[in-house]
């Protein structure tokens, strides 16, 4: 939770939305707190599947509720008197605290909408149509930076509570390649809606699949490495190279071989240099550093 603030079990004066409680904080955190507005308790587990799956979407949905609610998390087996004391039995459970007293509360890992309905029963109509995408949005970030684990997690939530969401079933895909798992990342694609087979993201993660099948079928980076430094004109080492570098991240690199394809002979095989990088584009995103940069160059080659 990236606004948890915690001090000696009390919420900061930051007042964060979301955070974690104690047995010894509970009276400040939820009880006082829920004097002054609602407070929903969070009762889940590291060992608990479903309350995975229930986070996001309930910490989503209480950032979406401009501030009317908050939540406070309890990890059961390091703080078990309280959950003790109110009954759980099951996890993940969720308790509605109002004027210092539990007034309604759910269990299980319900799907995004029946999650809204519970908290506007609680505080009135709120406004979450961004629930979804900042949970999207939160997966991207983590497969971005290695995290491909709390990536699954956030992408399988949403498509608990929607299966046909293509960001959703896209962002598996590629975790799936992250994990070196092609033939899981095909799988979960088919599962794509036929309808939006060409959906931008779609058409990505199904580029990715096929950059990961090549870069598979390639020799030994090294030996291509040797090869261009041998005779730099060989295009298909280069070529080659190139997809071999975007397998494993290295974005610039790749990028400079293609363009140092295209520098020498534009319209080598049907301008397979150039199309190649307008397919890394498409891949990396428009907000992708190397993808800038190459873009530039490649722009001052054609038209200049």
């Amino acid at each position: 939770m990236n606004d948890l603030t915690i001090d000696g079990g009390r919420a900061s004066s930051a007042a964060p939305l979301v955070i974690d409680t104690t047995t010894q904080g509970f009276v400040v955190d939820v009880v006082e707190e829920s004097k002054k507005q609602p407070v929903l308790v969070d009762f889940w587990a590291p060992w608990c599947g479903p309350c995975r799956t229930l986070s996001p979407i309930i910490e989503s949905a209480i950032r979406s509720a401009n501030g009317t609610v908050k939540l406070a998390k309890m990890n059961i087996d390091e703080h078990p008197s309280i959950p003790g004391q109110l009954g759980i039995q099951s996890i993940p459970a969720v308790v509605a605290f109002v004027d210092g007293k539990p007034v309604d509360g759910f269990v299980g890992a319900l799907p995004e909408g029946q999650v809204k309905e519970f908290i506007e029963k609680i505080v009135g109509p709120t406004d979450t149509t961004s629930g979804v995408d900042g949970i999207l949005d939160e997966a991207d970030s983590a497969l971005v930076s290695g995290d491909a684990q709390r990536s699954a997690e956030l992408y399988a939530a949403v498509r608990q509570s929607d299966t046909e969401n293509v960001r959703a079933i896209a962002g598996l895909a590629h975790v799936s390649l992250a994990n070196g798992d092609t033939e899981r990342a095909k799988q979960m694609l088919a599962a794509a809606p036929l309808d939006k087979a060409e959906d931008p993201v779609v058409a990505a993660a199904r580029a990715a699949i096929e950059l990961a099948e090549q870069a598979a079928a390639l020799g030994d980076p090294n030996q291509l490495e040797a090869t261009i430094a041998a005779d730099p004109s060989n295009h298909n080492a280069r070529f080659d190279l190139a997809i071999a570098q975007n397998s494993v991240g290295d974005r610039s690199a790749a990028a400079e071989h293609l363009l140092a394809i295209i520098r020498d002979d534009r319209e080598w095989e049907e301008q397979k240099a150039r199309k190649q990088l307008i397919q890394f584009f498409e891949l990396w995103g428009p907000e992708d550093d190397a993808a800038i940069a190459a873009r530039r160059q490649l722009s001052s080659l054609l038209f200049s």
